[in-house]
């Protein structure tokens, strides 16, 4: 008797977690395309798309003094014209709140 306790309770623990996997892969279905999955909940199905955007160009950096119009910081504001700047600026600017001359030739190298 003391040597059955365990093995049950061994392969009812088993069943149990093969259980809840099958029921798991019902509950979540995908769809015919890599791009999209389609979930049942409780308000009903739920469909996702998802795909990858369009990698941001990096041909061809703006100048610095078009950046900085004129001045000799180009600030976050200024940044923005700039798209993979603007989402490197902390790094560019060294956790400062602008990018000099010198920060932003170091930046346009590692950039290529």
């Amino acid at each position: 008797m003391k040597y059955r306790t365990p093995l049950l309770v061994s392969l009812l623990s088993a069943s149990m977690l093969f259980a809840g996997a099958a029921l798991a892969q019902q509950s979540m279905s995908s769809s015919t395309g890599s791009d999209s999955a389609t979930f049942n909940s409780a308000q009903g199905q739920v469909t996702i798309h998802s795909t990858m955007g369009p990698a941001p160009s990096t041909a061809s950096p703006p100048s610095f003094e078009q950046l900085a119009n004129g001045k000799k910081m180009i600030t976050k504001d200024a940044a923005s014209a700039y798209p993979p700047l603007a989402n490197d600026f902390e790094y560019a600017a060294r956790g400062g709140n602008s990018i000099s001359k010198a920060q932003y030739e170091r930046w346009v190298q590692n950039l290529n």
